[in-house]
């Protein structure tokens, strides 16, 4: 075992109470600090060189621009390298025992519990994805009377409310049978694409479920929902109202539909369902609407009129229950005493199905979801990733210490106990009033309460805020995987999601709060630096793009900008290179993961550097200087057969025509032509081949990472190969940057994206 026990804690201070969750600290957490002691200094080394480079070469020349270059890119390498380290510093590791929760809490005091799961297109994610995560949480091994489940639908359709509306009328017949057969997959979705024991009831369980997937899919297809869908016995006569289409607009009202009542409605077998509310916010073109957070305020609100529960838990549609005992776990840190009055929230790991062998496109996120919030665990807890959350809802109004931040409205207030029906008039008025997009007027939604506007990625700014105002977290990573979602499969996709999350940081990075000064002094420099090297996530442009040219360039001018094998500072060099990627292997492969995989992550670190980051850092700055805008995106989880069945192959999808792939064409040309120039010279036994072997190196390690380019440039004629429009505007760039434009590298980078953009 790798890492060792160190302490427990348990829900009681009486010494035989039965432990709900203990904590371990990583083993290697002695090593990681002794490496990052040596490493630093050879970082310090390095810088060294670099600036005796610059004081000896000439001012504006050719040497001196290189080096300035090189200086830039490593000390940028350097602080990100740094910041990393917070991460490997105080490993933790947890286990849970929900076997023991009863031992400590009764079942009927356990608290209410909230759901709140977005939507925001129902074709791009589809009805029936959402459909499996409602019933997975209905389905929750947690008494039905204390659950309440609302869906957002931002993009206000008529085709999500039918959907939840039939998963309202299928899940009377499948909570009882998932009580019966006590299962493990409780998402339908998952559980008959399962081996499992057949029978009569499973068959007729499934028939019915089959039919429901049917009229969804129709009305989808059909993109209206028929009369002959209307089912007045689910209480949707309202729906009717808004068929004729303006409910699908941009402009649309407040639409809160109880479809479930947990006081009234039963399921087949004559128990208790939860409750579940859909709920459509009010949007106006005239009113900002915040994206996500903005939905998540008005949920946090119309809950509070309804339920009120002191913990709620935040879910992407796609993103369905995998362990029926979930809440059960972050309960045991919950109910907790010894943490709980400090206590924020529980993060899950984003865990994702579907992804191929080998996670081509890197979309398991490791690092990011599962890694580096076991360090932040360590330190004050993990950050907010935005779905498998269970929030402490007093964490929203003001610090665990401080006094509340009063809401306008008293019925808002944590502590409100919500005393009459959901259905009561009082309570549906009061509903829509919170929920109206001018209710935030002059009111501290998002500023001081709720989900924190200011960023396109509120999870991580909210979490940052919140652990700024003094509350704990704790993540939570069971054996089974809590949750599991959907990831992109398509290049294009994974590219458009990562850009819009570099938008967000900087975002963070440069407003009133940024972790790089106020993080460092409200939480410390380690967890202040942690939060930064997210933020600055997309700054790692500069040194790739660097690296990625300017060596190669040099080859092509005949020129070696290395130190040679014979000299000391090439076995620095080598070091450094060992050093980070070894370490990052370690790390990547004791957490679970691949060589393979490993490789593949490393790869689109350098592809995302080269679109995403590239382009998140541009579209920032261009928009702060009011020459472009930005908005969110959803990531599509709609699934081309086809592309699919490239995708399970390993094939990289390149089928569309984007800006994004450009420079990774140029790039992968570059390398190409210049490692084969570094050859000749080597075959003609150049005197200058010994300061050569850097460049080729890395010219050769890029060729490496760009074998898919080539072959879509090249060798594919699937409709995932690389268009022949970008190819010719890459490899006519490439010229320009060969002959004579190389020292304007950035600039002519700059300029292509930007006409790209336009």
């Amino acid at each position: 075992m790798e890492e060792q026990r160190v302490r427990s804690s348990s829900s009681s201070s009486i010494s035989s109470s039965p432990p709900l969750h203990t904590l371990r600290h990583a083993r290697r957490t002695a090593f990681n600090r002794a490496f990052a002691a040596v490493y630093t200094c050879a970082i310090s080394a390095l810088l060294y060189y670099h600036a005796l480079k610059l004081i000896h070469s000439a001012t504006l020349s050719s040497s001196f621009f290189i080096s300035l270059s090189f200086f830039l890119s490593d000390a940028v390498l350097a602080f990100m390298w740094a910041s990393r380290q917070c991460f490997l510093m105080t490993i933790v590791y947890r286990d849970e025992y929900p076997e023991n929760l009863e031992r400590v809490l009764k079942k009927p005091d356990f608290p209410a519990l909230d759901v709140f799961i977005c939507t925001a297109d129902p074709y791009k994610e589809p009805p029936m994805r959402l459909i499996s995560t409602v019933l997975a949480v209905m389905a929750y091994e947690y008494p039905t009377e204390k659950i309440s489940i609302y869906v957002s639908d931002d993009g206000g359709s008529e085709l999500t409310l039918f959907a939840c509306m039939e998963a309202a009328k299928f899940a009377t017949h499948w909570l009882p049978f998932c009580r019966k057969k006590n299962m493990i997959h409780r998402s339908p979705e998952v559980y008959f694409a399962s081996n499992h024991s057949w029978c009569s009831e499973t068959e007729k369980i499934k028939i019915l479920y089959e039919s429901m997937k049917t009229r969804v899919e129709n009305v989808l297809e059909s993109g209206k929902v028929g009369e002959e869908y209307i089912n007045e016995d689910l209480q949707c006569g309202a729906l009717s109202k808004w068929t004729d289409g303006s409910f699908t607009r941009q402009d649309h009202p407040t639409v809160i539909q109880i479809l479930l009542e947990s006081s009234k409605s039963k399921d087949t077998t004559g128990h208790l369902t939860p409750n579940l509310i859909y709920v459509s916010r009010e949007k106006r073109r005239t009113s900002p609407h915040n994206f996500k957070a903005g939905a998540l305020n008005v949920l946090l609100r119309v809950s509070a009129t309804m339920s009120n529960a002191p913990i709620f838990l935040t879910l992407d549609c796609d993103m369905y229950p995998n362990d029926p005992q979930t809440p059960l776990r972050a309960l045991c840190y919950l109910s907790d005493s010894k943490i709980q009055s400090q206590l924020g929230y529980v993060q899950f790991p984003q865990m994702f199905h579907g992804i191929n062998k080998n996670d081509i496109y890197a979309c398991e996120y490791k690092r990011i979801f599962q890694t580096n919030p076991t360090g932040l665990d360590g330190l004050v807890g993990p950050n907010y990733v935005g779905t498998g959350c269970f929030f402490n809802r007093r964490a929203f109004f003001g610090g665990p210490s401080a006094t509340n931040v009063t809401p306008e409205i008293p019925e808002l207030s944590p502590n409100h106990a919500v005393d009459k029906n959901i259905q009561s008039q009082p309570i549906l008025e009061l509903a829509h009033k919170v929920a109206a997009c001018d209710y935030e007027n002059k009111t501290q939604w998002g500023l001081e309460m709720g989900f924190k506007y200011g960023s396109l990625i509120e999870d991580f700014y909210t979490g940052f805020r919140l652990t700024c105002e003094g509350w704990r977290s704790v993540f939570c990573k069971p054996k089974r995987p809590a949750f599991l979602g959907d990831a992109p499969i398509s290049l294009i996709d994974a590219l458009q999601q990562c850009q819009r999350w570099m938008i967000g940081g900087l975002q963070v990075a440069f407003c009133k709060f940024r972790p790089i000064t106020f993080g460092v002094r409200s939480v410390g420099p380690l967890v202040g630096l942690a939060y930064t090297n997210y933020s600055f996530w997309s700054f790692w442009f500069v040194p790739l793009t660097i690296y990625a040219f300017l060596p190669q360039l040099a080859i092509l001018n005949g020129l070696t900008i290395f130190p040679k094998l014979s000299e000391p500072w090439f076995f620095l060099y080598v070091f450094l290179f060992l050093g980070a990627y070894g370490q990052d292997l370690f790390e990547f492969v004791i957490e679970g993961g691949t060589v393979q995989k490993w490789w593949n992550n490393q790869r689109m670190w350098m592809i995302r550097g080269l679109s995403s980051f590239m382009f998140g850092f541009l579209e920032f700055f261009l928009t702060r200087l009011g020459i472009s805008t930005y908005g969110f995106g959803l990531t599509s989880k709609v699934v081309d057969d086809e592309q699919s069945k490239r995708y399970d192959q390993g094939k990289f999808e390149f089928g569309v025509s984007s800006p994004m792939f450009v420079p990774l064409t140029m790039a992968a040309i570059i390398n190409l032509v210049s490692f084969f120039m570094g050859l000749m010279q080597v075959i003609r036994g150049s005197s200058s081949v010994e300061g050569l072997f850097l460049q080729m190196f890395i010219a050769g390690f890029v060729v490496l990472n760009s074998l898919p380019i080539y072959e879509a440039m090249v060798l594919r004629s699937d409709k995932g190969r690389m268009p022949f429009k970008t190819t010719i505007i890459s490899t006519l760039l490439a010229l320009l940057l060969t002959f004579g434009a190389w020292p304007n590298l950035v600039s002519l980078l700059a300029i292509s994206t930007f006409l790209a953009l336009k």
